[in-house]
């Protein structure tokens, strides 16, 4: 069989599950399974039980990956970044993993992230341009 390459803007569900079972299968037969667990960390509004921010990530081959971090606007200043990282963090650490890492840009929360123990393990200049795309890690 020789596929079809396809480009789309509109794959679905279906076209990423098989991809990721591939890519699975091989990192499992390569150095064995990664323990993939969601973990999210919700900001709820008390009056409406909807969610309004958090942090949403994944454990996986021992670190939690932070994919995304937001506090609203007018939350911000009061805690809950810090609040929601310490959160995450403990699950972390419960689920034995040896670190965080995560990326943000030079127009979001580097110095925020820093505070926190984060370090900068690499960077991407010109994503987007005439900017800077950054990674940080916190070892345990």
């Amino acid at each position: 069989m020789t596929p079809d390459l396809v480009l789309t803007d509109a794959a679905g569900a279906e076209d990423r599950d098989a991809i990721l079972r591939e890519l699975i299968a091989f990192n499992d037969a390569t150095v064995g399974p990664s323990g993939a667990r969601p973990l999210a960390v919700l900001l709820r509004d008390p009056e409406t039980a909807g969610t309004v921010g958090g942090l949403w990530g994944r454990t996986s081959f021992d670190w939690l990956y932070v994919e995304l971090l937001v506090v609203p606007e007018r939350l911000r200043g009061a805690g809950f970044g810090r609040a929601l990282l310490d959160r995450a963090e403990r699950e972390a650490r419960a689920r034995g993993c040896a670190g965080i890492w995560l990326d943000t840009f030079d127009f979001q929360a580097r110095g925020f992230y820093e505070k926190l123990g984060f370090e900068v393990f690499g960077s991407i200049s010109g994503h987007p341009r005439g900017r800077e795309r950054f990674f940080l890690r916190k070892t345990f």
